[in-house]
């Protein structure tokens, strides 16, 4: 059997084998059951590390061995792989982030809390600015500024970007309402999408007609899209600036009057 190269290369990736295990796998998969000799010969790997890389999937669950002699094996079924792989990743994800929680009761978390104090302090509050890019990025600067408020949030945004960063964002502001935070939300767009949400959230967004997409927390720091929504990849600006977020919220807060 010839295996294409390209194939086996995605299905390497896809499946976090190296190339051996990869065309060990494929092998058996065509013949269902197989010595690893015979495996050997259809793969192209060598036979004295054929027996090694069936080791490898068994104990990956790619493979099985068949009971009795001579030891052949049999080909877990790719949708099995993919379910096995799906509960492990589920798991050491839970580990994972089980990990990065106590990590904040460490000495060593202290450590780094002190180094970042330290860096920061010198330095002129209204000089403190970054780019984000990419979406992941973009949604956890935006969670931690709505945890972080605590008096007032102004969000301006349209119902396209609102629905989209809602999974990650609808939670924060909802805490933040139940926290007493003064919440002040205008989304631009269709007015039923809109009144949608404040049907189903504890939020009341009003309708405007801006196509700002920025956050102001506390009238200290400010986070807003400078790509358009459609954008590959999503870049915004943060600004830890007292006086730039007062000044943008004296004219967010203008914009929302008119509309009222």
């Amino acid at each position: 059997m010839m295996i294409k190269q390209d194939l086996v290369k995605r299905i390497k990736e896809y499946f976090d084998l190296n190339i051996y295990e990869t065309k060990v796998w494929m092998a058996l998969l065509s013949r269902g059951i197989a010595s690893a000799g015979e495996i050997s010969v259809i793969s192209g790997v060598p036979r004295s590390r054929t027996y090694d890389v069936l080791e490898s999937l068994e104990k990956r669950g790619f493979a099985i061995v068949k009971i009795g002699k001579p030891v052949k094996y049999i080909a877990v079924k790719p949708t099995e792989v993919i379910e096995k792989m799906k509960v492990v990743a589920m798991h050491d994800a839970n580990e994972k982030v089980k990990s990065l929680v106590n990590l904040k009761d460490t000495t060593e978390y202290e450590e780094l809390e002190k180094l970042h104090k330290t860096g920061i302090s010198p330095i002129r509050v209204h000089e403190i600015t970054g780019s984000l890019k990419g979406r992941s990025n973009i949604l956890a600067k935006l969670r931690e500024l709505i945890h972080s408020t605590k008096k007032e949030l102004i969000i301006s945004t349209s119902i396209n970007d609102f629905e989209d960063k809602s999974r990650v964002l609808l939670p924060a502001i909802e805490q933040a309402a139940k926290n007493g935070i003064k919440l002040k939300i205008a989304i631009s767009g269709q007015p039923e999408r809109i009144k949608r949400i404040s049907s189903r959230s504890l939020i009341k967004p009003i309708t405007t007609d801006s196509n700002s997409r920025l956050y102001i927390s506390d009238r200290k720091e400010v986070f807003f899209m400078i790509t358009p929504e459609n954008s590959d990849e999503e870049v915004g600006i943060w600004l830890n600036s007292p006086f730039f977020a007062e000044s943008l919220g004296l004219m967010t807060e203008q914009n929302l009057k008119k509309v009222i």
